[in-house]
């Protein structure tokens, strides 16, 4: 178990509307060292699927390190607005993920989500681009 706050900004992208997509997650001790940094491929899918998608997977990655409070950050305005209750989702698809995402988010003690502006999500922008460019995982920036 890790008592200490972790944070997790994620990003999700794609290259055309559906496209070739990726995904960048960074989880952060609470003095700002990264504990995990994961780019991945996920294929042909939209840009608010692969927000998503980078949501569920930093939320998994930060219940495998033991987390138990956690402060959720993305630059998807949609995707922060519908976690947290301000935006209704419409979507069929995104319905789905945002269910998986809420109940992934229950599991800790405390889960915060709150919106970053893009230029302080470089990081995690910067593992979904690489992730894309390789159509393959990336776990560190050269």
């Amino acid at each position: 178990m890790i008592s200490e706050l972790l944070t997790l900004q994620f990003d999700g992208g794609s290259r055309g509307n559906p496209g070739p997509a990726g995904i960048g997650i960074v989880i952060s001790a609470e003095d700002g060292t990264p504990l995990v940094t994961l780019g991945r491929f996920i294929g042909t899918a939209t840009n608010n699927v692969a927000e998503y998608t980078a949501l569920i997977t930093a939320l998994e990655e930060a219940a495998k390190l033991g987390a138990t409070r956690v402060v959720i950050r993305g630059d998807s305005e949609l995707v922060i607005k519908q976690m947290n209750g301000e935006y209704r989702v419409k979507n069929p698809q995104l319905k789905t993920l945002h269910a998986r995402a809420g109940l992934l988010a229950k599991k800790f003690q405390s889960a915060a989500f709150e919106h970053n502006l893009r230029d302080h999500n470089e990081m995690a922008d910067t593992l979904a681009n690489m992730a894309m460019n390789k159509k393959s995982d990336v776990t560190e920036i050269p």
